[in-house]
């Protein structure tokens, strides 16, 4: 008896020893650690960027009519919770890590999911990340001069067909200043999400605080008019198909200053109670920067007239300089004062959006490699700070090398036409999945279905067939080198021998 005894405990203690082997091999997961304020801080945070300070001269030079530049970035804000509201239901549907990657899988398969992940990588999520540090960088250069090399060492190009030429030693103190800033906030979010959450709550308070303030100082003590509201250089002589062709085109700056909307879904696997703080964040962020919006631009159109606005932008541009409403707002009631004011103000918002997007953007790798559609490597999660730290780490040296190119600016604006393809397809997955899954628990159910995704989704292919009408017309009149749209699709078609390779290889390895 006393033999049975000692064996039987030496099997427990073995099996014991066999389960905590297994236990220690078990790979390490990320963590829901982000609350439902964090959660609105990155929805927040990921959109409102630069746009804000850069597109509204370029729109006013598109469309001089103050009334008619309010009424586009009210349509384009709609259409945007029109879009908030119909991915959300699906946000609380998959609460997994990825977001839309995910989304896609469920509802057309992972070839779908595949080609929108090799899009954010290859440029739309990168190419955004260096757009904004770049700004970030260009505003830090306000108040000191970046160093550069000798005019032989700029002038090195090398010629890519239909691109352009990328310049990696052009401005090359500049790309520097902005690889650092890249490479810091990869380490910090490397560190841990909570790192990450803190400084982005931080930065989203301050950038929204700044604007504010500037839209109170504007209408206190600036010296603008009420009668600029009403002055339109807009005539329907020619008819309104010119006018609505405007405001289509002028649309796109209002857009690129709201995108960034869709990323917070990234992070649904490390959101706390994902099936509601997810679909609240996304709605509440909406709200709240489509408030902010309108609000700066009555501030810029009360001191500034909108056929003003447009005129200096297109000088501006005359002489290859940037033109920047919010500077010559700001400078109207605190003169030199006003340009130091928005490069700092640039400064934390490009901050806390860089963080954001580059933090959320690494989530989309990590889960195609743990669908095995991308590298392997990319799914190890941290066992300590429980962060995708190798997603984060290709992340950070790709976009290293779009900020040397010099041409991530072209590639992400052949690309936003590609992304509102997405956004049309995200929104029909909303109605897919309703006749797939009928019985799913849904923890959200969109406002006004099937209204609501079913305008969305128009809404969406409306503007695709208009900006790939509108690149035709630029290419036509030789205006631009290629059709942007299209070599867009063919950047996202380059990613289908990947996935060709890597579906081979998963099914070779289950099988």
């Amino acid at each position: 008896m006393t033999f049975l005894c000692r064996t039987a405990l030496a099997t427990l203690r073995q099996k014991g020893k066999l389960m905590d082997g297994m236990a220690a091999k078990k790979p390490a997961e990320l963590l829901r650690e982000i609350g439902l304020v964090a959660a609105v801080a990155f929805a927040i945070g990921s959109v409102i960027g630069s746009g804000i300070f850069k597109k509204p001269g370029l729109m006013a030079s598109q469309l001089e009519s103050p009334l008619l530049l309010l009424l586009v970035w009210v349509v384009a804000g709609l259409m945007t919770l029109f879009g908030v509201l119909s991915i959300a239901e699906i946000s609380g549907l998959f609460p997994e890590a990825g977001g839309q990657y995910i989304y896609f899988n469920k509802s057309y398969g992972d070839f779908a999911g595949y080609l929108y992940g090799w899009a954010v990588f290859i440029v739309i999520q990168t190419g955004s990340i260096a757009s904004i540090a770049y700004v970030f960088s260009d505003s830090l250069g306000y108040f000191f001069k970046f160093p550069r090399l000798a005019p032989a060492w700029e002038a090195f190009a090398l010629r890519i067909p239909w691109l352009g030429s990328i310049t990696p030693f052009k401005f090359i103190g500049l790309k520097g200043c902005t690889i650092l800033l890249i490479l810091f906030l990869t380490v910090i979010n490397y560190l841990g999400v909570r790192l990450g959450s803190a400084i982005q709550v931080i930065f989203t308070a301050l950038k929204v605080a700044v604007i504010l303030a500037i839209v109170a100082l504007a209408f206190t003590v600036g010296h603008g008019s009420l009668a600029n509201f009403t002055q339109s250089a807009v005539t329907f002589s020619h008819g309104y198909a010119p006018v609505f062709l405007a405001f289509i085109v002028a649309m796109s700056g209002a857009f690129w200053a709201y995108d960034g909307w869709i990323n917070v879904t990234y992070l649904a696997g490390e959101i706390k109670n994902p099936q509601k703080n997810l679909p609240r964040a996304m709605v509440l962020a909406t709200i709240t920067f489509i408030t902010v919006y309108l609000l700066i631009n009555l501030a810029y159109f009360y001191i500034i007239p909108a056929k003003v606005m447009g005129a200096k932008y297109l000088a501006a541009e005359a002489t290859g300089r940037s033109y920047l409403v919010a500077t010559d707002t700001v400078s109207s009631f605190l003169g030199d004062w006003g340009g130091g004011l928005i490069a700092i103000a640039i400064m934390i918002s490009t901050f806390g959006t860089t963080n954001g997007t580059l933090m959320m953007s690494a989530r989309v790798y990590y889960a195609m490699a743990k669908e095995k559609l991308f590298f392997r490597k990319l799914q190890n999660v941290h066992p300590r700070f429980r962060t995708p730290g190798p997603s984060l780490i290709l992340q950070g040296i790709w976009t290293s090398v779009l900020i040397l190119s010099g041409t991530f600016d072209q590639l992400t604006d052949m690309l936003i036409f590609v992304s509102w393809i997405f956004y049309a397809a995200a929104a029909l997955g909303v109605i897919i999945l309703r006749r797939k899954m009928p019985s799913h628990e849904r923890p959200y159910k969109v406002w006004g279905y099937p209204y609501v995704p079913v305008l969305f989704i128009i809404f969406a292919m409306i503007y695709v067939v208009f900006t790939l009408y509108s690149d035709i017309a630029s290419y036509a009149s030789g205006r631009a080198p290629l059709i942007n749209s299209l070599f867009g699709l063919l950047l996202v078609a380059a990613g289908i021998p990947g996935y060709l390779f890597w579906k081979r290889r998963k099914n070779r390895t289950s099988s």
